[in-house]
């Protein structure tokens, strides 16, 4: 996909206005709009490697389930009994059957209905009609997705020119480390609108500003999402700071994906980060943070060095993200403007959000 030409109009442009970052009205909007019409990243292809794996997750009230079955097929389905919408599944694991724990109707891995206890003499039932509703799933580099809309197009369609730039990262060899998950006061563009511009990171982040070449961090905005990157500065001469990377080199960069609407690969030299945002109300926020490493270097002092500081850097993020949230209720405040220079990515998002949502 070309990338989006908003440097013509960025310089007279106005970010969205306060209150989409609070509205209900607009959340329940978003909601359908946005996150149901989306490729929506829900896992990583190791809580469903081998035949009879399966995970549930919850997007935004629907309950999923992801298996993988005796045929090594991904599928996704609703997480939601076809009899009186109980669960056919709760957590993550492995088995041969989903079995729904309110009245037993229990289906297979691919989601066909096999058993209904105590069912005889129902009329005009067929049970081939009752097996869990399936929802759409795809997989790439080595994480899973899914989409609620039928009509979307394929998840690659979507990518653009991300493979190219985010497989030069050895993130499919990379082993998960640890997950942990922030839950923040705050609407979800609050967070993605921090995350898209490294404008803040002298302000907000002087540990990650003394490890990167802010000067040269440059954003570059495509049609469906913003990679943003910057080199690593090296230990330098002289420097009494150690530094978590010794050199500097050419090859040797940070690069943040951020692809619409809600979902972020942090890539390191030495490790990769996933990053789930999830909407739970207009002004409360999901973030769900994955590491993976190196096999090599799971449980090694550097390991726990590079998720320490990644831990800092979103500690930091929420704490400013909570306090504009506030703000943004303020009768003084109604919209701003952008940085030509330092928020390119912010203005692209802004665009494909109005997109979808006119209005």
């Amino acid at each position: 996909m070309p990338k989006l030409q908003i440097d013509l109009d960025i310089a007279h442009a106005s970010t969205l206005p306060a209150h989409l970052y609070y509205s209900q009205e607009e959340y329940d909007r978003e909601k359908k709009a946005l996150f149901a019409a989306s490729w929506q990243l829900v896992g990583h292809v190791h809580l469903a490697a081998r035949p009879g794996d399966y995970f549930t997750f919850d997007l935004l009230g629907e309950s999923l389930l992801i298996a993988r079955g005796d045929d090594s097929v991904l599928r996704g389905f609703y997480n939601v009994c076809r009899h009186r919408a109980g669960k056919p599944a709760t957590g993550c694991g492995n088995r041969k059957l989903f079995r729904c724990g309110y009245h037993g109707w229990t289906y297979r891995l691919d989601g066909a209905l096999l058993v209904t206890p105590e069912f005889e003499g129902v009329e005009d039932f067929e049970r081939a009609d009752f097996g869990l509703t399936p929802v759409r799933v795809e997989e790439w580099f080595n994480l899973i997705f899914v989409n609620l809309d039928g009509e979307a197009p394929p998840l690659r369609e979507t990518l653009g020119q991300l493979p190219a730039q985010a497989e030069r990262f050895d993130f499919r060899n990379m082993k998960f480390s640890e997950r942990r998950t922030y839950d923040m006061n705050c609407n979800w563009k609050t967070y993605v609108d921090n995350y898209l511009e490294g404008y803040h990171v002298p302000s907000i982040h002087p540990g990650l500003n003394r490890e990167i070449d802010y000067n040269a961090y440059t954003v570059e905005p495509h049609a469906e999402y913003v990679r943003q990157w910057t080199p690593i500065r090296g230990s330098q001469t002289g420097d009494a700071t150690p530094r978590r990377y010794e050199r500097a080199a050419a090859d040797l960069t940070a690069d943040y994906f951020w692809i619409f609407p809600n979902w972020m690969l942090n890539c390191y030299p030495d490790n990769v980060s996933v990053n789930i945002i999830l909407p739970l109300s207009p002004e409360r926020t999901l973030a769900i943070f994955e590491w993976y490493l190196p096999e090599k270097s799971l449980g090694s002092e550097t390991a726990e060095k590079a998720k320490a500081f990644s831990d800092e850097i979103q500690m930091e993020d929420v704490r400013i993200c909570e306090i504009v949230q506030k703000n943004l209720h303020s009768s003084s405040y109604q919209s701003g403007r952008y940085s030509v220079k330092q928020e390119k990515g912010l203005h692209a998002f802004h665009q494909m959000y109005r997109e979808l949502l006119p209005g």
